[in-house]
């Protein structure tokens, strides 16, 4: 066997599994964003009280039953997915953006500059990531745009330290030494080198931190910090079956839990396969 046959057949294997693994990130796309939009649809039907219908369990009728008031518990589900989907990007995005701030500025900022952020890494990492979460959440007043800030500044410091070396990379480059010989400033090496540099990092970083905030989100919900209780989030319905389960209906909170990490583990299957796309260093492909 030649070195050509080899390398020839090394390339068609890796074209195979990069073909799958867009073929996995299509199907996890598809699925999460039928998902924002049957929520979207069901809306309506979510708020629907039939008090004769009242903790009826699943059927063909209603297939993940129905609660207190009758509400069909699938279009409240869906209808706290697509809530939960857009809490969780939200936070997921602006986390990201500051660990993308904080890398450069620590990149290019001097070594005082350096100094500065990492110490508010560590800062961050020490602190109880939850009595946090609470602790602003309470602060800021609950509701979405509480839980929204409240992850978001407690998400970035993994992150940022990820990007804070890759980006240490990218200034100690030549091509970053000659910039600077021709005159050019921070501001211009963070715009033109880091940033590109950076961008895979940040979507698939930003992919990765949304498990994280959907399900944190969930847990303030559930804690009656999150979103407003009016609102079918899942957090929400988690907390009201709780008094229900005791009378035998499991639906209330088994359905929803499931739908939940059903759509955490579809958005981590995303990011982990954008990251072995963009990593040329991955075993995997």
């Amino acid at each position: 066997m030649t070195a050509h046959t080899v390398i020839a057949g090394r390339t068609g294997l890796l074209s195979d599994r990069r073909r799958r693994t867009l073929a996995y990130i299509g199907l996890s796309l598809v699925v999460v964003l039928a998902v924002v939009v049957a929520g979207t649809l069901a809306t309506d039907a979510a708020q629907t009280t039939s008090l004769t219908d009242r903790n009826l369990g699943p059927s063909w009728e209603h297939v993940f039953g129905t609660d207190r008031l009758g509400r069909d518990m699938l279009a409240r589900v869906l209808s706290g997915l697509r809530l939960s989907l857009v809490v969780g990007t939200t936070a997921a995005v602006i986390s990201a953006l500051i660990a993308v701030a904080l890398a450069c500025a620590a990149a290019v900022g001097g070594r005082l500059v350096d100094r500065a952020v990492t110490w508010l890494v560590d800062l961050f990492l020490a602190l109880p990531h939850l009595v946090l979460l609470i602790l602003l959440a309470f602060a800021f007043g609950g509701g979405t745009q509480a839980v929204i800030i409240a992850v978001a500044v407690t998400h970035w410091p993994t992150l940022t330290r990820v990007l804070r070396g890759k980006a240490a990379e990218v200034v100690s480059s030549d091509y970053v030494a000659v910039a600077r010989s021709l005159g050019k400033g921070r501001g211009w090496i963070a715009r033109r080198h880091l940033v590109p540099h950076l961008a895979g990092h940040f979507l698939v970083g930003t992919v990765l931190l949304f498990p994280h905030a959907i399900l944190h989100e969930a847990a303030l919900s559930f804690l009656g910090l999150g979103v407003d209780p009016a609102e079918p989030s899942i957090g929400v319905l988690l907390a009201e079956s709780m008094r229900y389960l005791t009378a035998g209906a499991w639906w209330l909170a088994v359905l929803p839990g499931l739908c939940l990490l059903v759509v955490v583990k579809l958005v981590d299957t995303i990011g982990e396969n954008c990251r072995v796309l963009l990593d040329p260093r991955s075993h995997h492909l």
